[in-house]
């Protein structure tokens, strides 16, 4: 039975990515059911080393500002290192990836529970082999809804700590998706997006071994009034023929992918351990645009890599122009302990920053050129709320006066507004 509201409610931190943040909502809804109160909750990412010292910073504030909370920590951090928090005096529990998503954990730290709860709720999260059951309906915003397909990863980048926070890849059922996707549509979101931690790997673990593309096909298939479909960052290697049919042929899959390409350097990208080759990302993507002539690119780089010379750098540089990336996630690298590149000779400090300083700049140019280019254009923008919607494209756009909150609306761009289009 669901207890009423408590006036103590637990107050809720995320850190790191998209997915962190479905979890998060997932755990609010576990947290409420049981009762839960007078706790707060911090939901830590592990990516880079600068992550975990930003999480322990936010505990001690969270501590400072809730001095008589239960202060839990979980996420990837806690998963990788739960001695690192359950050491820290501002923390009472520390819990993994795996029981963050489970109701006993939850219900174990209702008020009458009778007796003590173990401070430290870790277990091998390798030898996990499901998804999480816990599925929630209409994470995001009123517009734009978000779902867990696929979680952990096989593959050991070797300046990766993730697989270790997430366990190896498993995947959602396409009859769960679907029918998750239904109720979503029903409920009147105009736009899904399918979100994992690597997210082109889907189906291996599933009987018949089915590909993302087929995951995509499907549910555009069986749900046809699903008006836009997203898929979140993939590792392009991986892409199969249903997806590039789909990229192809459904006018509903956005032209808008996240690449995972790390860098532009063949050698680094050998001693990062990754799959592809420069050669490799750039034919996907003159691919990908030669059967959607539309499609925009987004693409996480490293700067500063292990061993990264200035020419290795200027390989990664070129590929913006050589991918037609339009929407860059720079990383300046960090080395992250536990991991391969942590002991690779590393490069100096200020180069990786004056490094990531001209990537972004790039970025910021290729952006700017592929904004200045839709002036005058129509375009269908969802909207996030009353002024600010998104093209298919993922532009963001401002509105002189009030939309349909989380409708599709026509548009014709006017102009250019720093790092937004006008209409």
């Amino acid at each position: 039975m669901d207890r009423p509201e408590s006036s103590k409610a637990p107050i809720f931190a995320t850190m790191g990515c998209r997915l962190n943040a479905y979890e998060t909502e997932a755990m609010k809804d576990l947290a409420a059911r049981a009762g839960v109160e007078d706790a707060v909750v911090v939901n830590t990412c592990a990516v880079t080393a600068e992550a975990v010292r930003k999480a322990g910073q936010e505990i001690r504030r969270l501590r400072r500002e809730n001095p008589t909370a239960k202060i839990i920590v979980t996420g990837c951090a806690a998963q990788t290192d739960p001695k690192r928090f359950s050491d820290m005096e501002e923390v009472d529990l520390v819990i993994g990836n795996t029981e963050k998503m489970q109701p006993e954990t939850w219900k174990g730290m209702a008020p009458d529970l009778i007796g003590a709860t173990e401070p430290v709720q870790v277990d091998d999260i390798m030898s996990v082999t499901e998804t999480a059951g816990h599925l929630i309906d209409g994470f995001g915003s009123r517009s734009r809804a978000y779902v867990q397909v696929q979680n952990g990863c096989d593959h050991r980048c070797t300046f990766c700590i993730i697989p270790f926070g997430r366990g190896n890849s498993r995947s959602v059922p396409a009859g769960v998706v679907v029918e998750q996707i239904r109720r979503l549509v029903d409920r009147g979101y105009e736009e899904v997006v399918l979100t994992g931690v690597d997210l082109t790997s889907w189906g291996a673990d599933l009987p018949a071994q089915p590909k993302l593309g087929d995951l995509v096909m499907r549910i555009l298939k069986l749900v046809p009034d699903l008006k836009r479909l997203r898929i979140s960052s993939i590792d392009s290697i991986e892409v199969d023929e249903n997806l590039m049919q789909a990229i192809a042929t459904e006018p509903r899959l956005m032209p808008h992918l996240h690449l995972s390409l790390q860098h532009g350097d063949d050698l680094i990208l050998k001693r990062m351990k990754r799959r592809h080759l420069r050669d490799d990302a750039i034919r996907f993507a003159e691919e990908a645009r030669r059967l959607r002539p539309d499609m925009t690119f987004g693409a996480d780089i490293i700067a500063g890599f292990p061993t990264e010379t200035e020419a290795m750098f200027e390989n990664s540089l070129k590929l913006v122009e050589e991918c037609d990336l339009t929407w860059l996630h720079v990383f300046p690298y960090s080395p992250r302990p536990g991991t391969p590149a942590a002991r690779m000779p590393q490069v100096n400090g200020r180069a990786i920053k004056a490094r990531a300083a001209r990537l972004r700049a790039k970025g910021d140019l290729a952006a700017q050129a592929h904004l200045a280019a839709q002036v005058g254009r129509t375009h269908r923008v969802l909207m996030e709320s009353p002024r600010m919607g998104r093209t298919e494209h993922f532009a963001e756009v401002d509105f002189a006066s009030d939309q349909p909150e989380g409708r599709i609306v026509e548009a014709t761009i006017t102009g250019v507004s720093g790092t937004r289009l006008t209409a």
